[in-house]
């Protein structure tokens, strides 16, 4: 057994600047009171946020890999937010996120779009057999499931119905995805079920999550004195035993082309976020196509690889990093000088930029969607530029206006294409003028969803280490479903109660599938009943 050097204050070391680690931070401060000057978080990009990005301006153009979705059931989220304050100190985050949507509720007119025209509530389209199959798998264990997919529960016809077509792009599911992860779902938000023709439900916070949540999160970390590590890659951990059991003692840390060995104390404890659904992102530009990157293009995927060579409790990192194929997609951020296509998209939409939510091109080859949020989208957008935001499914397939893959578009490209869903294609020059749309190119973005069996993720606290959790959107918690800020929340807060050995626990999950109203709705939903 290794001795590890004697240490008055513990000191707590968190691989990963995303809302995983950052919420794990406010968490021992706020519930563990913990000195905030006792805990440092090392991030391998410059800025802090890990998924939740935004970035840009208004003459390069802004950038968004993603935007993630609220709504109400998402407890320890608000419950971390319930502490922190917005940049203005006005009132709390959470209290800022709830006021907002109260004002600007999700409600859309045109959930999907096809022949030129929004379907309004469109139906959902399904057979009582494809009910039948969608109640089985509420109730049918996980470890029947197995590694089986999506398509291995559903006839084909499953996946044209408008369930489907609404269901896939709202939470970006394939069909060769988990069957698990896809039950799970299907019961996290079984209260949501009525209402999902409309997006009714969907929460989103008053700028882009990077602006409403990261930065003053970050802010009130660094005030209570956390220091974060900007470019610096961890790169290995070291390991030893004591007469408590395994640990963690030292991390090795790269940093400005030099590797530093930091030896740990007995009583110090490691948050480390393993994998990354965002790394080797790529982004393009209005007249050049994005690069499909790898996970070497990163140390997210590396660093959990490395600790988990024989050390079958941290997970297997190759279930979920080595499927590129199937676990990649483009999405799209496009800023404009003028107002004119957010104009013309609520024209023919009936919505407001901020109340429609998400519009899928049902029949676009790349199953493609766009979002037209609420203005300004970035602090400090000037009042003449709007923001939307987009992603496609079906890179790999030709256009219908673009006889090329998603994968192969430049911005402008990929914008000629949606300009043609809807409708507009004599106007394409006019409204690409003032466009200057970025692609972002994601391999991992939906690896969390990739056919997984036991073991595959690993615990939260992996068994036999006390001073050691595993965060992030690839660890294993029962109940709550990954690609959601909630899961990396729940993840860094039980992570914190547990290395701190306090007496508490997350806030439960929502159980809406106990409720007899929450099913009866979603009953009459699936049947198109209303």
């Amino acid at each position: 057994m290794t001795s590890p050097a004697p240490q008055t204050t513990p000191h707590s070391y968190l691989v990963g600047g995303g809302i995983a680690t950052m919420a794990a931070a406010a968490f021992m401060i706020r519930d563990g009171h913990v000195r905030g000057s006792t805990i440092t978080i090392f991030e391998q990009l410059g800025r802090a946020g890990g998924s939740l990005d935004g970035a840009g301006n208004p003459k390069d153009g802004y950038s968004l890999r993603g935007g993630r979705m609220l709504e109400s059931k998402y407890l320890c989220t608000y419950d971390l937010f319930s502490a922190i304050p917005t940049l203005d100190e006005s009132r709390t985050v959470t209290d800022e996120i709830l006021a907002w949507n109260e004002t600007m509720e999700t409600s859309s007119n045109a959930r999907l779009f096809g022949d030129n025209r929004p379907i309004d509530a469109p139906e959902f389209g399904l057979s009582e057999a494809h009910i039948l199959a969608i109640e089985r798998l509420a109730i049918e264990p996980e470890a029947m499931l197995g590694r089986t997919s999506i398509a291995d529960q559903f006839d084909p016809a499953f996946f044209e119905t408008n369930f489907w077509f609404m269901w896939c792009t709202t939470f970006a599911f394939q069909p060769w995805h988990s069957a698990v992860e896809f039950k799970r779902y299907l019961v996290r938000f079984t209260h949501m079920v009525a209402g999902f023709n409309r997006l009714q439900g969907i929460m989103r916070t008053v700028y882009n999550q990077y602006d409403s949540m990261v930065l003053p999160l970050r802010k009130w970390l660094e005030d209570r004195g956390v220091r974060f590590v900007l470019e610096a890659q961890v790169t290995d951990l070291g390991f030893g035993a004591d007469d408590r059991g395994k640990r963690v003692d030292s991390i090795t840390v790269a940093r400005n082309g030099k590797a530093e060995t930091i030896p740990l104390g007995a009583d110090d404890r490691v948050i480390v976020t393993v994998g990354s659904m965002t790394e080797g992102s790529h982004l393009g530009a209005h007249d050049r196509p994005a690069a499909l990157g790898t996970k070497r293009d990163g140390g997210a995927w590396t660093l959990w690889e490395r600790i988990a060579q024989g050390r079958p409790e941290f997970g297997r990192p190759a279930v979920f990093s080595d499927h590129i194929d199937e676990s990649k997609w483009l999405s799209f951020t496009t800023t404009f000088s003028n107002h004119d296509f957010f104009h013309l998209v609520r024209d023919l939409t009936g919505n407001a930029p901020g109340e429609g939510g998400l519009i899928t091109f049902a029949q676009s080859n790349w199953l493609a969607s766009i979002v037209l949020p609420h203005q300004p989208h970035f602090i400090g957008q000037p009042d003449s530029v709007s923001v939307l935001w987009g992603y496609g499914l079906h890179m790999d397939r030709p256009g219908n206006f673009v006889a090329k893959p998603m994968a192969d578009c430049t911005g402008a490209e990929i914008m000629t294409e949606i300009i043609g869903h809807l409708g507009q294609a004599a106007l394409t020059e006019a409204l690409l003028a003032p466009a200057n749309c970025i692609p972002c190119m994601m391999p991992f973005i939906t690896s969390q969803f990739l056919r997984r069996g036991e073991g595959d993720r690993p615990a939260v606290m992996p068994e036999g280490w006390h001073d050691l959790a595993l965060v992030g959107q690839f660890c294993e918690m029962p109940d709550d479903v990954v690609f959601t800020v909630e899961y990396s929340v729940r993840a860094g807060q039980l992570a914190a109660y547990r290395l701190l050995g306090l007496d508490r626990d997350p806030p439960a999950v929502f159980k809406g599938q106990y409720d007899p109203r929450v099913l009866y709705r979603a009953f009459r939903a699936l049947h198109d009943l209303g």
